[in-house]
């Protein structure tokens, strides 16, 4: 069953780059549509999907879904983590 989930932070290639590193192993191939605001990734999820799981895990990237209610620190917390994350995507991508 394909899923999609809209995505805050993700902001270019480097940014997308890291989520479909980061979530690969656990969650298979990952597209990131950066047509579109928010921005859209979609899972092909199985009989074992764990969509809590792939929140924590997006959100600990930086980039948390559309409808997570965050605090004002957490939403800075995660727009910092999310520069990180694309400047590494950014540095992968590169090599």
């Amino acid at each position: 069953m394909v899923k999609e989930f809209k995505v805050l932070n993700i902001k270019c290639g480097g940014c997308a780059s890291t989520v479909k590193k980061a979530l690969k192993d656990e969650f298979g191939e990952v597209e990131v549509n950066l047509e579109v605001e928010p921005r859209i990734i979609t899972v092909i999820a199985d009989e074992n999907f764990d969509e809590d799981k792939l929140r924590q895990k997006m959100k600990k990237l930086g980039y948390p879904f559309e409808d997570e209610v965050l605090g004002t620190f957490e939403e800075i917390g995660t727009k910092a983590k999310s520069f990180v994350s694309c400047a590494i995507g950014k540095m992968d991508s590169d090599s």
